[in-house]
């Protein structure tokens, strides 16, 4: 049915505090009335009453009147009725209105008499209904069944009625409650002995929008939500949007996103909040309630009773209407043939299918702020705003992702339980049946839960992308993308791959997005992946081409399988067979993007599934997991050594992948008799040049390194390049990599000369090849700048390690061990140039970072806290910086020796430590200690051992041995001669 607004000349805003004039209006003429009319206006009246008083709107009545307007105008089609209904009303108000600026604070009098007036009224009303009704609408439904078929919902309607209502109690309980009204009326007139002009200027505020509401509800139009919050950001666009006159333009705006959003409410409370002449609510989800509702345009505008006739009516009629499509789901429905075709006119269009977009200005609608959330919570919830309830409702509903829908059902339950506090434990175990609970009492007129919300559009999807959408719930949400699938198409079956009778399940998955040729079909997993958007089940980034999935979808999916082990080893398949396809100068970058779906689906392989742990574990290490890594390649070596015997190729593999993770986790001991062992099986199987032999001779010098044995690493990494160049040429990856170990040696056998000129060759050619971004490269370029600060060119080395912490931050993520290791450099050289506040900042978070990922004893945490220990003591923090650095001292002894270069460098740093806070003494023990130590394993002329020297004679001068700093001094000055 139509809208009438009330009459904007007749009746004034309310007036800011403080008051203003208020002069009398002339009420608007009555139109030719019948004999509905004293119903119609007294019913419209006890409307507006009951609005104006704190009491909720009263169902009976509402549900009464509504019944009787609409099947008045549908069969008789008499439009002067409602027309009489909100001319009548608006005259009431004129009437209280003119009686106020009349009599001024003496209208209480006149107030009380019109009170008593709608007593009257009501009463005559009460007994019209209860005389008449039955009667007539006997014979409105005999009328309705000779109609034609559009009108068979509004006969349901009136049956459904008649069938679950006892109407005398419905309106026994309606005039006790308007005698209840009227009495409060009459006693705030009497009690009110200085009724002031705005208070009464107020009432009759909230009067005009009583009639404004009530013909919404004529319209079909319900109102929002009573506990609507937020989502201001989305109103004022839209007000912006229907305001701007854009000339000769149907304004056409849409709502979309998931199901449960809040969409449809978001459209009400706008409407609420305008001013439209017609507003007519349709039902989208179908053709056919698409046609009911535009028929029931055309009826209640007596131009007709089709579809056709309603467009044409809205097509020719130029003042303010709005249409609102709610539910435009279906994206087999082409919505563009219910539209008027006219450049005026309003519409507002919801739906979960995102290319809707293409019809006007739109808005996505996500997830509410926390704020709003925490407010709606707490609000259906029916607790009060207190600090407490505030913190355990931000917790809620950070776990529910801020979704409304699983917002008020969460609240429903609380106000039913009264437990705020228990809830979250409560929904974290049972979070299937609480997302499907639906409430007893509800704020608006939206049936559905969370999973029931989903569950009818997960029931459209064909079987192909409701298998699709269950595999990437075994995903993380975010981060999925087509080159997994489209990789693990072209699987080739390595020597180690499970049998095929296995990866049945994937392949048979795989094949319906492969062309017979064998080419990945880009176009049908298009196809698929648009039918699960179009209901907002699955998003896509255009930017980074990624997918993702809300987290409660992603939880829900989960919940419609009858059997998750099946698709769970199927997608686990499909995500190691994705793996064996990634280039090896991609692993690492692949690896980071890949390890939350691995941790997802856990690398440890249950019996009975194919099992791809070979290649998971390299995702894991490479993704800096070194842990999670080493369990899985000692599974792996231990099944290897099992099935294939211990000179297998593939058992050496997997006995030098096991050996690079102890290495990793600081086992250097057992790491380098794995090493020795596949580097002696290797020679001998595959020959000394065979790549695979160079690449066991390069990870064993890396460990010797690791072990402080540098002279051993360097003939190991010599040969090794000598033969990799030979082999496979100056600009082979794996000569580079060959390269870049040896200049690191050079660095720790302070050689720094020999190490700059072939760091800065690898540099030039990592970059030429890989380009700046690859992590080879960037290791290049880490190295050099580690280089530059041993000769002390600290802003060179500054300016390297800069760029290369923001790509590996940007590349591999900021908790990744590469980044922290960019980190940990960028701050030592700072400490170097003097900016020790910045250096600890940096250092505090990566010794908290390291010591999260890889734990307390882990090298890089080690080194992490020995630096913070020094720049500690640069800032006068004895106290803290001895305590670090005793620490760090036990555990280098207990992990790597007393003999170790990293366990004498912390004996170094200790003892300046004990210098700087006045302990010369501790200091002297200590430094005698390295300085034989460094003498006797790195020699006379390497920079560290030096060092030592000039730390020892300063401290043998701050305790006045003069002859023992003399004799240092001599020795410091015949060791630089020779260099």
């Amino acid at each position: 049915m139509s809208t009438v607004s009330p009459p904007t000349s007749g009746f004034p805003a309310l007036p800011p505090t403080g008051g203003t004039t208020l002069r009398p209006f002339k009420a608007p003429s009555k139109s030719k009335s019948d004999w509905l009319a004293p119903a119609i206006v007294t019913a419209k009246t006890i409307m507006a009453a009951a609005e104006c008083a704190p009491f909720p709107y009263i169902k009976g009545v509402s549900g009464t009147v509504l019944i009787l307007l609409q099947t008045v105008v549908t069969v008789k089609k008499n439009r002067e009725d409602l027309e009489e209904l909100c001319n009548s009303t608006t005259e009431i108000i004129t009437i209280l209105h003119n009686q106020i600026v009349t009599h001024g604070n003496t209208a209480a009098i006149k107030f009380k008499g019109l009170c008593e007036e709608l007593e009257r009224c009501s009463f005559f009303f009460v007994c019209f209904l209860y005389l008449s009704c039955s009667s007539y609408l006997e014979a409105v439904i005999l009328a309705i069944r000779n109609m034609q078929d559009q009108s068979k919902g509004l006969r349901g309607r009136v049956k459904e009625f008649l069938k679950s209502s006892n109407l005398t109690d419905e309106i026994a309980g309606y005039q006790t409650q308007i005698q209840g009204v009227c009495s409060k009326l009459k006693l705030m007139a009497i009690v009110e002995t200085n009724f002031k002009v705005d208070e009464m200027h107020t009432i009759i505020t909230a009067l005009s929008f009583a009639v404004v509401k009530a013909v919404q509800r004529i319209n079909n139009c319900p109102p929002p939500s009573r506990i609507f919050q937020g989502r201001q950001a989305i109103l004022d666009k839209m007000h912006q949007f229907f305001e701007t006159d854009s000339g000769k333009q149907q304004h056409i705006y849409v709502l979309h996103g998931l199901g449960g959003v809040g969409k449809t409410q978001i459209a009400l409370k706008f409407i609420e909040q305008s001013s439209f002449s017609d507003i007519f609510l349709i039902d989208t989800s179908k053709v056919e309630t698409i046609e009911t509702g535009l028929k029931s345009i055309a009826v209640s505008k007596g131009v007709g009773d089709s579809a056709q006739e309603a467009l044409m009516w809205l097509q020719s009629h130029h003042n303010k209407w709005l249409l609102f499509f709610d539910n435009a789901d279906d994206s087999k429905i082409n919505l563009n043939e219910f539209l008027p075709k006219c450049s005026h006119g309003n519409i507002i269009i919801t739906s979960r299918n995102p290319e809707m977009r293409s019809y006007g200005a739109h808005t996505f609608v996500s997830d509410m702020e926390e704020s709003d959330a925490t407010t709606l919570l707490l609000q259906r919830a029916n607790k009060e705003s207190s600090e407490e309830n505030l913190k355990l409702a931000a917790e809620i509903v950070k776990e529910l992702y801020y979704l409304p829908l699983a917002i008020v059902q969460a609240g429903a339950f609380i106000s039913k339980s009264e437990d705020l506090k228990g809830y979250l434990d409560l929904y974290l175990n049972n979070r299937a049946r609480l997302l499907n609970e639906k409430a007893a009492q509800s704020h608006d007129d939206y049936g559905q839960t969370v999973f029931t919300t989903w569950q009818i559009s997960f029931d459209q999807l064909s079987h192909l992308a409701a298998t699709l959408l269950q595999l990437c719930s075994f995903l993380h949400h975010t981060g999925i993308s087509e080159d997994m699938f489209s990789a693990a198409s072209k699987y080739d079956f390595p020597s180690w791959s499970p049998p095929r009778e296995e990866l049945q399940k994937p392949l048979e998955f795989l094949s319906h997005f492969v062309e017979p040729a064998g080419n990945w079909n880009a176009l049908k997993f298009l196809d698929v992946i648009t039918e699960i958007k179009a209901y907002s089940l699955i998003s896509f980034d255009a930017k980074t081409k990624l997918f993702s999935i809300h987290p409660l979808v992603h939880a829900w999916s989960r919940s419609t399988l009858s059997d998750e082990i099946p698709l769970q080893s199927c997608m686990r398949s499909i995500l190691g067979m994705c793996i064996t396809q990634i280039p090896e100068n991609e692993i690492q970058l692949s690896s980071v993007q890949l390890i939350p779906h691995i941790i997802l689906l856990k690398g440890a392989n249950p019996d009975g599934v194919a099992d791809f742990r070979r290649v998971f574990w390299e995702i894991y290490y490479n993704a800096g997991r070194f842990k999670d890594a080493h369990d899985i390649a000692e599974q792996v070596l231990e099944k290897s050594q099992f099935l294939l015997g211990e000179d297998h190729i593939d058992t050496l593999s997997a006995m030098g992948n096991f050996a690079a993770i102890c290495s990793r986790l600081g086992e250097l001991r057992k790491a380098e008799e794995l090493e020795v062992l596949v580097l002696e099986k290797r020679t001998k199987i595959l020959g000394e040049d065979h790549p695979d032999t160079l690449l066991a001779m390069n990870n064993l010098a890396l460990t010797c390194s690791g072990l402080g044995e540098f002279q051993k690493a360097e003939k190991l990494e010599v040969l090794a390049l000598e033969k990799q160049r030979k082999l496979q040429g100056e600009e082979h990856p794996s000569t580079l990599l060959a390269m870049n170990n040896l200049a690191s040696t050079y660095l720790d056998l302070g050689e720094f000369q020999k190490a700059e000129e072939l760091e800065v060759l690898v540099l030039e050619k990592d970059r030429k090849l890989l380009g700046d971004e690859h992590p080879s490269t960037l290791l290049s370029m880490g190295n050099l700048a580690q280089i530059y600060s041993n000769l002390g060119e600290f802003q060179k080395a500054e300016k390297l390690q800069v760029q290369v912490l923001e790509k590996r931050t940007k590349l591999l993520g900021k908790d990744h061990p590469g980044t922290l290791s960019a980190m940990s450099k960028i701050a030592s050289t700072y400490s170097q140039l003097g900016d020790f506040q910045k250096a600890k900042e940096l250092e505090v978070l990566v010794l908290g970072k390291h010591t999260k990922v890889l734990g307390e004893d882990h090298p890089d945490t080690l080194w992490a806290m020995g630096n913070l220990a020094s720049t500690y003591s640069e800032l006068g923090e004895f106290r803290k910086a001895e305590e670090l650095k005793v620490l760090v001292l036990e555990k280098r002894r207990k992990l790597l020796g007393v003999d170790h270069p990293h366990t004498l460098t912390v004996m170094a740093n200790l003892a300046v430590t004990y210098y700087a806070s006045g302990d010369f003494n501790k200091a002297l023990s200590l430094e005698v200690e390295v300085l034989q130590k460094r003498r006797q394993i790195l020699g006379d002329k390497h920079p560290h051992t030096i060092l030592a020297m000039e730390n020892l004679a300063t401290t043998y001068q701050k305790l006045g041995k003069q002859k023992g700093m003399e004799q240092l001094q001599q020795l410091i000055e015949d060791t630089k001669k020779s260099l």
